[in-house]
């Protein structure tokens, strides 16, 4: 005997699902569909915003100075979530390998910094970082500099404080790909004759991609739009996309242009999120997994 759903309606989604739809009609459809409206209209005033329909705040995102801001941010993207790919994979692929009281323990260690607010972590690495501060003292203790350290307020600066923010989603992507991995796949390319390297090549890494792939994606994303990050760590050098919506909401009032420059973020983040999709559902990964 079939089931009616509680709808009422065939195929229609259960009763249980309209609050989901409810909130993201509220808190995301709707600010979003507000926020393209506004990328079109005209500043008026310090505060204002008149509905004079224009094209102007996207051709201003075409001059020099932003263009070179949203390369800056793809730059700073790419480069941390390369720094976490190298450092995360093997984090997350050996932590699934342990045994289950060392990988609750070692959850439980990448866990509690976050308990901390993301703010005061960054100020602790320029305490760390800074000029005469622990680690130019260590250094100097051990006689290995004279002079004082210039960690800070640059770029590798802020790529360091961003691939330390975003490492867990990495390091837990691929965990929970390298946990559901079959052993015994690797066991039988190693009774064949492979070597433990080109068993990892062969057979471990090719299953663990779809994992390595799903944390570029949260690692890439939010790197973007991370000002503060580079506010902290970059002393106002580095920007980033985030960093001019920022201003031009809190200094400059410009709400149709901070609106036009988030559109297009927007638009950047669901491009990435399709080659995601297209190049996880590819034939040559699918076959090579």
């Amino acid at each position: 005997m079939k089931r009616r759903c509680p709808l009422g309606g065939r195929g229609s989604p259960p009763l249980s699902l309209l609050p989901l739809y409810m909130f993201t009609l509220a808190f995301v459809l709707v600010p979003f569909i507000y926020m393209i409206l506004l990328s079109f209209m005209t500043r008026d005033g310090a505060w204002g915003v008149s509905r004079i329909w224009t094209l102007r705040n996207y051709l201003r995102i075409g001059a020099e100075e932003y263009r070179e801001t949203f390369g800056q941010s793809l730059r700073l993207a790419c480069s941390s979530t390369l720094i976490t790919a190298l450092v995360g994979y093997p984090f997350g692929y050996f932590m699934a390998r342990l045994a289950a009281p060392w990988k609750q323990r070692v959850m439980l260690l990448l866990i509690i910094p976050f308990w901390t607010s993301s703010l005061m972590r960054l100020y602790g690495w320029i305490i760390l970082f800074r000029a005469n501060g622990l680690l130019d003292a260590l250094l100097r203790a051990l006689g290995l500099r004279d002079e004082p350290l210039r960690l800070l307020y640059n770029y590798p600066a802020v790529v360091q404080g961003m691939s330390y923010a975003l490492l867990p989603f990495m390091i837990y992507a691929v965990y929970s790909s390298a946990e559901k991995l079959d052993r015994s796949l690797i066991e039988a390319a190693r009774d064949l004759g492979a070597p433990p390297l080109r068993a990892f090549l062969t057979v471990s890494f090719p299953l663990t991609l779809p994992g390595l792939f799903s944390g570029a994606v949260l690692t890439f994303i939010p790197s973007m739009g991370l000002f503060f990050v580079a506010d902290i760590l970059g002393g106002n050098k580095v920007a980033l996309a985030g960093s001019l919506i920022h201003q031009q909401i809190i200094r400059a009032h410009d709400w149709p242009f901070a609106a036009a420059l988030s559109v297009v973020l927007t638009a950047l983040t669901g491009l990435c999120l399709c080659l995601y999709r297209r190049i996880s559902r590819s034939p040559e990964l699918e076959g090579l997994i």
